[in-house]
């Protein structure tokens, strides 16, 4: 199984995912946890701050947009679609929304037996990263799970795609708007004794086989 799992973007260890797949390699880039951001707001953050497609393509990949909405209800053809891709890209937003994408589509169980074959790679930030973790339980502090866009079931789906066997808290203790509420979401895990990992901005959980280590460690006061 290969994992890379951020907190912010690509965080600050880009060969570190790259490695995970061969150069040139085609990445399914999903980006429906914003499908609650009106199409215009995308496009405008897309040419002025960050671009997914634009970074990957710079790393040496061949990204493409994958909505998963076009597969909604057709995991066949899903899978079909994804038959020569070598990595899924999951970018942030809103966790819920975007496991339910995974779900509707079918994704969640292409990607289980693709990672188990080894034929595939998987990424993400934030929800992206979080959708792969046991579960959604605390996630909820940080993200709203009754929030849908039009097509989407209405009911959150709590369970993770458990590809690591722990809640995963992003922006943690970092700059960034959401550090508030992972704080509340890491305290009420904790207290639950539920297992769970903390990622600050900048740090990525690596998974190689059966090795995970987290990259870009920041300092931690």
């Amino acid at each position: 199984m290969r994992l890379y799992l951020s907190s912010y973007r690509f965080g600050s260890t880009v060969d570190r995912l790259a490695a995970l797949v061969p150069a040139g390699a085609r990445v399914a880039v999903v980006s429906n946890a914003l499908d609650l951001i009106p199409d215009e707001s995308r496009r405008s953050y897309a040419r002025n701050v960050h671009d997914p497609l634009a970074d990957l393509a710079e790393m040496g990949l061949s990204p493409f947009d994958l909505d998963l909405r076009d597969w909604f209800g057709d995991p066949a053809g899903l899978e079909r679609e994804l038959a020569d891709v070598q990595m899924v890209w999951a970018v942030g937003g809103n966790a819920f929304l975007l496991r339910r994408a995974m779900a509707q589509s079918g994704l969640d169980a292409v990607l289980h037996r693709r990672l188990a074959d080894d034929s595939i790679a998987y990424g993400g930030w934030s929800a992206g990263a979080c959708v792969a973790g046991s579960g959604l339980r605390g996630i909820d502090l940080m993200d709203e799970p009754g929030e849908v866009a039009a097509g989407y079931d209405p009911a959150p789906i709590y369970d993770g795609l458990a590809l690591v066997d722990f809640v995963i808290v992003p922006h943690f203790a970092s700059d960034h708007p959401e550090a508030d509420a992972a704080t509340v979401a890491a305290a009420w895990l904790a207290e639950r004794d539920i297992p769970h990992r903390t990622l600050r901005d900048g740090e990525a959980i690596v998974r190689v086989g059966a090795a995970m280590e987290v990259v870009g460690r920041q300092p931690r006061w």
